[in-house]
């Protein structure tokens, strides 16, 4: 007895329209389960799609350089006998009560004739993820029945680039507007060719125009995706969200003998183990003790989400660009488990192949460039968190210790901080709390 299996593009984060890049099997083809089928680009990732079961491809739905989004179906195959299919997505982040709400996508059905209708006065609250107030890009109110044509998906990327949709001129089929017009509106105000205002009080004059050739030999050479997109988000965060930056000292060496002291054990299984997990495990003592930095403001920018997790995002420089996976649940793995765990993370960004769902959730970020070198640095929060810890090279200093100068390990701590939920002393006392757990190695929750 056989029976018949639709594959489906799995849950995938906010994203629509992503790009095919490989199809790995044919028509007719036998299949082991697990066995990757086609491959996606998104905006910072690949990923593959597996065969639930094994058995025969008996219909391909796409073919290279085609666009899916979350439930196209892509594949239809065969199994030899009547198996229950894993599901498709392992730790699937749960959906908000906002998402559950969204109408199918526009990119699924079929436009129908005339403007959609506008939506409810009545919103549900939002309870998921949020990102922190955009960066106006020519805001005005829309009015009600003149809603623009878009996905959910299109309207909360547009949100997070601050862009008012109702300026936006779509090109999909019957106006809809798709992520690539969203990108070209954005460019085209960054460049000067279309008004924008700040949304912020003041506007932003445009960039100027060089012909550079006029003084010499040049090459062009475009931007990766990773940092068009990184570079919008830097740049709303920037502008719209007031940083302070702390900096402070940590004395490790008792830290660094620890660490030492346990390489070869790390070694022995397989990774290695950096200051960067100690760094994790202070990281997530100072949020217990400061929970408002544990936290995000809310949509309304009114009321503050405390969250009872500890996610940690680590900034990883891959050779497309930055990007931030995420560590889960830090509080409960120790600095063995999250070596391991960071390993395979670091890897896996470097060779483009996290998942969107691998770099969402985060409640505090991390940016070590203590392996390159500088002395201290102002990181760009990362929107929706509240504060991000960056971390200079460290270096053995002369420091009198009541008697006599003796060298220890000094490590930079740089932190910023959101001005509206954080204020100075508060900054500071995170900061020297950090800095006392990496100097109190033999009291840390290792």
């Amino acid at each position: 007895m056989t029976q018949q299996f639709e594959v489906k593009v799995p849950d995938i984060g906010d994203f629509s329209d992503i790009p095919v890049i490989e199809v790995l099997v044919s028509t007719g083809e036998v299949v082991a389960a697990e066995q990757s089928l086609l491959t996606l680009e998104s905006d910072k990732a690949t990923m593959e799609i597996p065969a639930p079961v094994a058995g025969t491809i008996t219909r391909m739905h796409v073919a290279l350089g085609d666009t899916v989004s979350e439930g196209d179906i892509v594949v239809v195959m065969e199994a030899d006998e009547t198996v229950e299919p894993p599901p498709t997505v392992v730790n699937a982040p749960q959906q908000t009560v906002e998402e559950q709400a969204e109408e199918p996508s526009a990119e699924m059905v079929k436009p129908a004739s005339g403007p959609p209708p506008a939506p409810s006065s009545t919103q549900l609250p939002s309870v998921g993820e949020r990102q922190s107030p955009p960066v106006a890009i020519g805001t005005v109110a829309a009015q009600a029945g003149s809603l623009p044509y878009a996905s959910p998906a299109i309207r909360r990327f547009a949100r997070k680039l601050g862009v008012d949709l109702s300026k936006v001129t779509g090109s999909g089929r019957g106006g809809r507007i798709v992520r690539e017009d969203v990108k070209a509106f954005v460019k085209s105000v960054m460049t000067g060719s279309a008004p924008a205002s700040s949304g912020l009080g003041f506007e932003l004059p445009p960039p100027p125009k060089v012909n550079f050739s006029r003084y010499g030999e040049v090459e062009v050479k475009p931007l990766s995706k990773i940092q068009k997109v990184s570079g919008s988000y830097l740049h709303r965060n920037w502008v719209s969200i007031p940083h302070v930056t702390q900096n402070d000292l940590a004395d490790i060496t008792d830290m660094e003998a620890y660490r030492k002291a346990n390489t070869e054990k790390a070694l022995e299984q397989g990774f290695k183990l950096t200051p960067l997990v100690f760094l994790i495990k202070a990281s997530v003592a100072a949020l217990k003790e400061f929970p408002f930095f544990n936290a995000s403001l809310d949509e309304s920018g009114e009321n503050l989400v405390l969250k009872k997790f500890f996610h940690i995002g680590i900034a990883v420089d891959t050779p497309n660009g930055l990007v931030v996976p995420v560590i889960r649940d830090c509080d409960q793995k120790d600095i063995f488990e999250l070596a391991a765990e960071l390993s395979d993370l670091s890897r896996r960004a470097r060779e483009g192949k996290l998942k969107p769902v691998e770099m969402q959730g985060g409640c505090f970020s991390i940016s070590s460039l203590g392996g390159i070198g500088g002395t201290s640095f102002t990181p760009i929060i990362n929107a929706p968190e509240v504060a991000i810890l960056g971390v200079s090279r460290s270096v053995t200093q002369a420091v009198w210790d009541g008697e006599s100068f003796q060298p220890r390990v000094m490590l930079p701590l740089c932190l910023s901080y959101d001005h509206r939920v954080v204020d100075g002393a508060n900054g500071a006392r995170f900061t020297r709390y950090l800095a006392g757990c990496l100097e109190d190695v033999e009291n840390m929750d290792l």
